[in-house]
């Protein structure tokens, strides 16, 4: 007998049958989506894609901000899981690449008490010692293990988007959280100086009122606007460390007192939205990758539940050496070996099997389902945050032109009333009317800031944890796919 032969023989048909076999079930293909080709806010234009490939460091010019962003890519802890993430099913997707190499798995026996119920001709005494291996192949005629591969590998790239995603979250969430805080210390001093003017005005009122040129109702509204310019203070105060506390977290840190950069008026904004803005840029955007990668591993798992309804083909062999000394087991002629194929096939499960790949086609509908409700999703965020861009800076203007007219009307009113030519209420209405168009103008600031990184977000475009601007997704979804190849391919 010549096992090595024979075993070289088998290898090659195994090899052989391997690669002429079919995969059966589907092939994946990104569904086609019936939506427009171009952004309803985007019409006429070509250049937006340059602001979806900037890298973040050149859209928040912010040198404090662009320091928390890196602390947050350091030290994130949900962004450290997603990583880990990548890497159990990076290593999941190894596993499932080993089922195409041979099941090889050796014994070494030394029973205690010696019998005959195994004899090996050619030796004449029974024997103790023995070493034995098991070979184990299974042939893929119908592609069960290239699918259930195939699904691995979609699910280590969803895994992947999934981490890129993340990345986009965070940079974003720090980015508009130290946007609020700019907000709140804006309209803290705001809050500051109109407390001092009531303050001014409760003094006045109550000197007037004791020498009777005013009415206690004049003196009690003053104290009344007065007390409603405190509160708001205590309550931005508080939504200020409440913001603080949530950046910290973003950071990875206990919660601490938050350093500034610029204000909120010296932040860079911007420039106007370059026109154009193709549909298609949504394919870079993490969710609808993630969504794809899920619908793609499904997919091949239909077709790894219908190969097992199929017959099993597998090669096995056992072959050994044995010898009643274990010092002679690697000199004696005492080698032995068997090999052959089994034939497996569905009988008594087979309806299991058929229920368990109706499972599978009914998560593949799902997640047919889900891309196209992801894809919607991401156009009517893209929409939104367009629609904000350009109306934020208009609106910005005219609260601005407002904020003007109305410290004009203040001054006026308030000349009017310290000279005796008219009553409180022309006075409390200016101040207030100010007061409110202040904070509402420092807002729509702080909004059109949050608007662009939102847009920045929605396009899932520049957002790249290793410093590197995002430029073309095609490519890093390339790279991806055959980073993906090398690891499943046989």
């Amino acid at each position: 007998m010549r096992p090595f032969s024979t075993c070289r023989c088998l290898s090659m048909l195994a090899f052989g049958a391997v690669l002429t076999a079919c995969a059966i079930g589907p092939d994946y293909q990104r569904p086609q989506t019936d939506v427009d080709d171009r952004f309803r806010m985007a019409e006429g234009r070509s250049d937006l894609p340059s602001l979806a490939n900037l890298p973040w460091w050149e859209l928040l010019r912010d040198e404090r901000l662009q320091q928390l962003i890196r602390t947050a890519l350091e030290h994130n802890w949900d962004l450290q899981r997603a990583v880990a993430t990548i890497d159990e099913f990076r290593a999941r997707a190894l596993v499932a690449r080993t089922d195409f190499l041979p099941q090889i798995a050796t014994t070494v026996n030394a029973p205690a008490v010696r019998h005959t119920a195994f004899l090996v001709p050619g030796f004449p005494n029974l024997f103790d010692y023995y070493f034995l291996g098991n070979l184990s192949w299974e042939l893929d005629l119908w592609g069960r293990i290239r699918r259930s591969t195939e699904a691995a590998r979609a699910d280590m790239l969803s895994k992947e988007e999934n981490r890129r995603g993340v990345t986009i979250q965070l940079v974003s969430a720090v980015a508009e959280a130290y946007f609020n805080l700019l907000q709140f210390d804006l309209q803290l001093d705001i809050a500051e100086r109109t407390l001092r003017s009531w303050e001014e005005s409760v003094r006045i009122a109550q000197a007037r009122l004791r020498q009777g040129m005013t009415s206690k109702l004049d003196a009690d509204q003053f104290e009344a606007e007065r007390a409603n310019a405190a509160a708001r203070m205590a309550e931005l105060q508080r939504q200020m460390v409440q913001t603080e506390n949530q950046l910290s977290v973003l950071l990875g840190r206990r919660p601490f007192a938050v350093a500034r950069g610029r204000s909120l008026d010296e932040q860079i904004l911007a420039p106007a939205v370059p026109p154009g803005l193709p549909s298609e840029l949504l394919q870079r955007r993490p969710d609808v990758l993630v969504a794809e990668r899920q619908l793609a591993a499904v997919t091949a798992r239909i077709g790894a539940a219908k190969a097992a309804r199929f017959p099993k083909i597998t090669l096995t062999g056992v072959a050994g050496m044995a010898n009643p000394a274990l010092q002679s087991i690697f000199t004696s002629p005492g080698h032995f070996g068997v090999f052959g194929a089994a034939l497996a096939a569905p009988i008594f499960n087979a309806q299991i099997l058929g229920f368990e790949q109706e499972t599978v086609e009914a998560q593949s509908k799902e997640a047919f389902a889900q891309y196209h409700q992801t894809v919607l999703t991401a156009f009517r965020e893209v929409e939104d945050s367009l629609i904000a861009v350009q109306t934020t800076r208009s609106q910005s203007e005219s609260q601005q032109q407002q904020v003007a007219a109305l410290q004009s009307a203040l001054k006026l009113a308030e000349l009017r009333y310290n000279g005796g030519l008219s009553n409180y209420l022309d006075v409390l209405v200016a101040r207030r009317n100010l007061f409110e168009a202040e904070l509402a103008l420092t807002s729509t600031r702080r909004f059109h800031l949050a608007s662009i990184v939102q847009l920045y977000r929605a396009l899932g475009g520049g957002w790249s944890p290793d410093g590197q601007p995002v430029e073309d997704s095609s490519k890093d979804r390339d790279h991806g796919e055959a980073r993906a190849r090398s690891i499943s391919n046989p």
